[in-house]
């Protein structure tokens, strides 16, 4: 007896495939994008999704376009698409995958390897935010707060990547890093502990360039939808305090401004 349809394997596509065969739109910020594929998104949330990127930003991303696909696989050099969930092939899926084309690159989101549209979301504006920060550098007003932060002794970071910059830059643990009082139980105040001289300028300009991406990604992802300062924790390393977030955040807001129809805002309540 054969198998039926829903049971049998997935086939995969190559990228290129995917690319020659998908129509592509252009949102009016003027993200180029697509969707191929059992994605599990609805066409008007893709929309907005991407449509919440402000043009100053979306400006930089001229010669990228997203495909936003269930699974994205990298085998060696080469992309290959599942255009439906599949268990086997979620092992060997990754998140997104880059493909050059001449001057151009296609980033390839696998929507189906993340269970809700907060995680597909936060996958993308980070990658609007790296994409960004590599052409455009980072904003010396933002790297002025944020060192201003650091030299203040404000615990956490927004990356496992900024997190580990920052400690490398000032070349020991400094009260960012994980100690019993950054431990998400903790209920002791974090310290507040003079900075000592920066150990190494690389780590701290990659630490400066990591923060501002983090910052524009989180920026965007709340003009799209409504997050709670929670749903951003990791296991890894102990987030940025929220005063000192929502800081951030701030002066992001007031370099990018926020497109029509979408707006930003903090709110700070006491967690039930």
């Amino acid at each position: 007896m054969s198998s039926s349809p829903s049971n049998a394997p997935a086939e995969t596509r190559s990228a290129e495939d995917i690319i020659r065969n998908s129509q592509v739109a252009q949102s009016p910020n003027g993200i180029c994008y697509a969707a191929s594929g059992e994605t599990a998104m609805d066409t008007a949330d893709l929309e907005r999704l991407i449509a919440a990127v402000p043009r100053n930003i979306a400006a930089s991303l001229d010669r990228k376009a997203y495909y936003f696909v269930p699974l994205a696989i990298g085998e060696g050099e080469s992309t290959l698409v599942s255009e439906r969930y599949d268990v086997a092939l979620s092992d060997r899926a990754v998140c997104h995958r880059n493909l050059t084309l001449g001057d151009s690159q296609c980033v390839f989101i696998s929507t189906r390897l993340m269970d809700d549209k907060f995680s597909v979301a936060f996958e993308f504006y980070i990658n609007v935010g790296h994409a960004f920060v590599e052409r455009a550098g980072v904003s010396q007003d933002f790297a002025d707060l944020v060192w201003k932060q650091v030299e203040a002794g404000v615990r956490g970071e927004t990356s496992l990547d900024a997190y580990d910059f920052r400690r490398q830059a000032l070349g020991r643990r400094d009260s960012s890093s994980e100690s019993d009082s950054d431990k998400p139980n903790s209920r002791r105040s974090p310290a507040i502990a003079p900075t000592p001289a920066i150990a190494d300028e690389k780590a701290k300009s990659n630490y400066l360039q990591a923060a501002f991406s983090d910052a524009i990604a989180i920026y965007v992802l709340s003009l799209y939808i409504d997050v709670d300062y929670y749903d951003l924790r990791e296991r890894e390393y102990p987030l940025l305090a929220p005063p000192a977030l929502a800081e951030r955040l701030r002066k992001i807001a007031g370099l990018f401004p926020s497109n029509p129809g979408y707006e930003f805002a903090v709110y700070y309540r006491r967690r039930s």
